[in-house]
């Protein structure tokens, strides 16, 4: 049976069916009658779950544990490429760069952070002191954290595309042309 705004269709979705109705979850109980459940995801069923007389889609023997085949060895394969390009000078390179910008930009972020909401609860006068008319300290503050993030979000794009993403780049069709070798050209 499938659902569809209320309506109760054949288990071939040629068109309602005369007289059956079954229960529709816990709204069910609340709404008397037929009522239209316009909830779009309700009707999107698990394979083999609600339909009676369906079986649920066989599980692959890969994915069962059993991993007998050719494609367990390809598999074997690429995961030796995987861990070959992890080891290699290039990937560490990358990760490196990676790592010497995120680390003292979040340390750094956190930090103004924290000294805002230090400032805000341990300061209060300070943070009052008007600066032009209505704008006061903590007003330049609260807004100086939302510069920042866009700020340090440009930061970390241009950091990106200089730095790393062109080395990455081609890392990843080295690790694609090591893959499709390791499983004797197929792709």
């Amino acid at each position: 049976m499938q659902f569809s705004k209320g309506r109760v269709r054949g288990g071939d979705g040629s068109g309602p069916s005369e007289g059956h109705h079954e229960a529709r979850g816990p709204a069910s109980a609340e709404m008397p009658g037929d009522v239209p459940f316009d909830d779009p995801w309700y009707d999107a069923l698990s394979s083999g779950w609600g339909e009676p007389g369906t079986v649920a889609a066989p599980v692959p023997a890969a994915r069962q544990g059993q991993g007998q085949g050719p494609e367990q060895d390809d598999d074997g394969a690429a995961a030796e490429v995987y861990l070959e390009v992890q080891r290699s000078p290039a990937f560490q390179e990358v990760r490196s760069r990676y790592r010497r910008f995120v680390v003292p930009a979040t340390f750094g972020f956190f930090l103004w952070y924290v000294a805002y909401v230090v400032a805000a609860t341990a300061a209060p006068g300070f943070m009052a002191r008007p600066v032009a008319g209505a704008v006061n300290v903590g007003l330049v503050a609260g807004l100086g954290q939302f510069l920042s993030t866009f700020l340090l979000t440009w930061a970390y794009a241009r950091h990106a595309r200089l730095r790393r993403d062109r080395a990455a780049l081609e890392l990843r069709w080295d690790t694609q042309e090591l893959t499709r070798g390791a499983r004797g050209g197929a792709a």
